[in-house]
């Protein structure tokens, strides 16, 4: 996972309330054996009309995406999260999200801010015609205009994601104990080892 410190560019301004992962990714693209490529199905039920923001050269690339309550409701699938990534978005920004895909989207290294409907709002507005700043160690984002919003996060999750950490990530960076802990193992119960 790469390590994610700001954010910035143009945002898709879709604030659409209670998205659920079958609208981010429908359940056929569930087939797939890798995640490349299901950028193509993200949306795909709202990208069937032609002035869909997902298509729209003017947002083509956005790395933010700003949402409604709610977003990710519905099934557990990880491939929304592998959708979205694929679609190269970095950041969603949204009053609320589904717990399973705010934790989904952490794991994958896409950054969930949390800010008031207000703050959506105006984000919205902006998005329209200009880009957005998120800077994850400062907890902000901010527009070209001076508008200033801050948000909260988990202390463990801003740590995994400024450091490109995942779980795998988190369990190399313990090689050193991890292997001191088997030395010891094998000196003190030699018989778990099964060593000849």
């Amino acid at each position: 996972m790469d390590p994610l410190r700001e954010v910035s560019g143009r945002a898709i301004p879709f604030g659409r309330k209670n998205v659920d992962t079958d609208v981010i990714i429908p359940a056929k693209w569930l087939k797939t054996i890798t995640r490349e490529g299901l950028g193509k199905g993200a949306f795909e039920s709202l990208r069937t009309d032609p002035d869909n923001l997902f298509d729209s050269p003017e947002f083509s690339g956005s790395p933010i995406l700003i949402a409604g309550d709610n977003f990710g409701c519905g099934s557990s699938r990880e491939h929304a999260a592998w959708a979205l990534l694929d679609l190269g978005i970095k950041a969603v920004i949204a009053p609320s999200f589904s717990d399973i895909f705010s934790g989904n989207a952490f794991k994958n290294g896409i950054l969930t801010v949390v800010l008031p409907q207000d703050a959506i709002d105006r984000l919205m507005e902006v998005a329209q015609t200009d880009p957005l700043a998120i800077d994850l160690e400062h907890q902000t984002v901010t527009t070209p205009f001076q508008d200033r919003f801050t948000f909260a996060i988990d202390p463990f999750r801003k740590h995994c994601l400024l450091n490109g950490l995942d779980e795998v990530g988190l369990t190399m960076a313990r090689g050193a104990q991890i292997s001191d802990y088997e030395r010891q193992a094998r000196e003190n119960t030699p018989w778990l080892a099964h060593t000849a």
